[in-house]
Formats: structure tokens, C-alpha cells, sequence
């Protein structure tokens, strides 16, 4: 699936930002100053937890961008698998200077990456059986979105729109802005031809039924109470989605999901999600 999600535009910015982590870190002089260019390491990437992994093909496009073309990697998992404690992932061997300098870059994305599919799982899994879909938001860590998504995936969540231009969402400083629900949507659908998907975020039931009026593509309902929320959802016909968002947690979503939502979105699978724990042993080729 890594292909398939990062496209060219996507797998551009990827570079860029693997080229900012190795840039930040510097030039590894302490290995430098110890091992002679032609020294090799062997390396292999361990669980030190039961997690699911995500972030592998980082591990080639990291040295890829170092300019080492001396590599080999074995991968002993794929993304999305999930691996018990102890279990080895991958195995690397590669120039010293190169492999001791990339260490912590790869194990930052994987071990972060792998948290965030492990994050997406557990919501996933608390209203599994509902025919809900769990949603990321666009509350990520700047730079990082697109790997972040491709973990929520992972997980076995879904994603939110990717960038501001998959789909127009009206919020409320649109919306004033606009005069109204109705005048907002009139002003998108005349701005662009054809208009994209289009979501508006509602907080009460009169904005609901205007909405609904408008034949958008999804209504999202933002921060209503259950009582609310169940309301709202009765007045959503079935050929217009409809999205609950708003301080969502392991604790609330099960009970969310029993309203019949078509979504629920949790800012909170790629904003909190705990670093995954990873480690990888180096071990020196002797002669």
C-alpha cells in the first residue's frame, strides 16, 4: 500500500522531509572519526513491545537519500503487521558511517509511525461491528501528515481529507463570513466547476436541516451531546454522510457509534498517539 498512497507529489514531499531529519542531525563526527569508511555494520530492527509496525520502506528511502547505494535490507514483516514482543522486523547491513547516522531517523519514523497505526487500531476495534468507519483529522504533526494517514491506514482507520483541497469543509467563520449556510454553498458551487466534495459542520439542529437542504456531500455534527447528536442523525437522509467529530475518545466512541453515524473522526489517533517501542542492534562485520 505504501506505493499505492504516495504518489509522486506525496513521495516528494516524503524526500524533502527525510532530507530536513538528516539535515537537523549533522554530521555523525563521532563515528566518522572511528570507523574507516569501508567498516560494516549489520543491523536488526526489534519489537520491544507487541505493536503493529509501520514505516518499514523508510528504511530504504532513508539511505536512498544519504546517497549509499552499499545496502541490503531483508524485511522480516510488512506494514500492518503485528508483531509480539521480541520479534525482529528487518535486517540491514550497510557502511558504518552510513547506518550509525540513519539509526535514529528510522527508528523516529517507525517507532512514531507504528504508534499511530496502534493508536487507529484501538479505535478501530472499539466499534468494530458497528459498520462505522473511524476517521483521522487533520491534526498532525506538521510535515509528518501524509506518513501519518498512511499509519492510520495501517491501523485499519480511514482517512480525512489530506489536504485542504480534497474537500470543502464550512465551518463557522466561513459561514459568518457568508451570510449563511446557504449563501456559503451558493458561493462555493458558482467558485468552482465542478465543485468538489463538500462538508458542513453543524452544531445545532436548525443548521442540520439547512444543510440537509443543500444536498452536501457529508454533514458533520460538532461537539453535540448524545441526545443532540441522535437527534441530528434523524433528520440526515441516507444519501448524505454524515460525520460526528469533537473531543472523541477510547471511552466515548463506542457509545457515539451506536447512533449510526457514517463516520466518527478522533483528532486524538494522530495528536496523542504513543511512540511505539522499537530498537535496533548493530552489530560490527569482523575480518
Amino acid at each position: 500500500m505504501f506505493t499505492s498512497f504516495f504518489n509522486a507529489e506525496r513521495l516528494d514531499m516524503l524526500h524533502r522531509l527525510v532530507d530536513l531529519a538528516l539535515e537537523e542531525d549533522g554530521r555523525d563526527l563521532t563515528s566518522d572519526a572511528l570507523f574507516p569508511p569501508d567498516s560494516l555494520l549489520h543491523a536488526v530492527i526489534v519489537a520491544k513491545e507487541d505493536t503493529i509496525v509501520a514505516g518499514l520502506p523508510l528504511i530504504a528511502i532513508v539511505l536512498d537519500r544519504m546517497h549509499c547505494t552499499e545496502y541490503r535490507i531483508n524485511l522480516l514483516a510488512a506494514d500492518g503487521d503485528v508483531l509480539v514482543r521480541w520479534q525482529k522486523a528487518a535486517r540491514i547491513s550497510a557502511p558504518a558511517r552510513v547506518l550509525l547516522k540513519a539509526e535514529r531517523v528510522i527508528m523516529n519514523f517507525i517507532g512514531h509511525l507504528s504508534g499511530v497505526a496502534n493508536t487507529a487500531r484501538r479505535f478501530a476495534r472499539a466499534i468494530e461491528g458497528t459498520g462505522v468507519r473511524i476517521l483521522d483529522t487533520r491534526k498532525t504533526t506538521p510535515g509528518q501528515r501524509y506518513l501519518e494517514k498512511y499509519a492510520v491506514r495501517m491501523g485499519g482507520g480511514y482517512n480525512h481529507r489530506l489536504n485542504l483541497e480534497d474537500m470543502l469543509m464550512l465551518k463557522d467563520n466561513h459561514i459568518d463570513q457568508a451570510g449563511s449556510i446557504t449563501l456559503a454553498v451558493e458561493a462555493l458551487r458558482r467558485a468552482y466547476d465542478p465543485c468538489p466534495p463538500l462538508e458542513i459542520e453543524c452544531r445545532t439542529l436548525d443548521h442540520v436541516r439547512e444543510a440537509v437542504s443543500l444536498s452536501p456531500q457529508r454533514i458533520m455534527l460538532d461537539n453535540m451531546d448524545l441526545p443532540t447528536a441522535a437527534r441530528a442523525l434523524a433528520l440526515i437522509p441516507a444519501h448524505i454522510e454524515s460525520e460526528i467529530s469533537g473531543n472523541v475518545t477510547l471511552d466515548t466512541v463506542g457509545e457515539l457509534a451506536a447512533l449510526g453515524p457514517t463516520y466518527i473522526s478522533a483528532g486524538a489517533i494522530t495528536h496523542s498517539a504513543a511512540t511505539a517501542d522499537f530498537s535496533m542492534r548493530l552489530h560490527q562485520e569482523r575480518t
